[in-house]
């Protein structure tokens, strides 16, 4: 990694920063869009609920974003988007790596699970357009889990000083 400008601690710390979008990114795409087609079929039967049923596909969603989150801590705490990279050593380059773990397999797990209790409140809302604060209830208690391996991550990447 020498003769490309990086120490094998930097190009860790990116490839960290990347494992982190990839993984929550990943479960939020495939949330959403398991999500987006229980809606088009709801949105058919019932096209007065469509605006009720965005919001559900929306929530899926967050978890790529907390995955991009953590991705730029790192590459802020490392420097690289300053431009002025710091010194990462080998072992806190594989830290990274470990920190970023809970919101990468968490953030895609739980993008799923929630994209599946998605699609079950749209039925639900689908038949019962009032029961809308219900499923968006339901929904966000498996976001709990998102969040807690967003802090997780988030207090382990702080934690590696540089």
């Amino acid at each position: 990694m020498e003769n490309l400008g990086l120490s094998l601690g930097q190009f860790l710390a990116f490839l960290a920063a990347g494992i982190s979008v990839i993984g929550a990114g990943w479960g939020s795409a495939k949330g959403v869009g398991l999500a987006g087609q229980t809606s088009a079929g709801v949105s058919s039967e019932n096209p007065e609920v469509n605006s009720k049923l965005m919001v559900l596909q929306i929530l899926p969603g967050t978890q790529g974003i907390y995955g991009f989150l953590i991705a730029v801590i790192i590459l802020v705490n490392t420097g690289a988007l300053g431009g002025n990279m710091k010194l990462v050593s080998d072992l806190q380059g594989l830290m990274f790596i470990g920190a970023v773990l809970p919101i990468s397999f968490v953030g895609y797990l739980s993008a799923v699970h929630q994209a599946k209790v998605a699609s079950a409140g749209m039925l639900m809302v689908g038949q019962h357009p009032e029961m809308s604060g219900k499923a968006i209830t339901m929904i966000v208690m498996v976001e709990t889990y998102a969040v807690l391996a967003l802090l997780a991550s988030f207090l382990m990447v702080n934690a590696i000083a540089l």
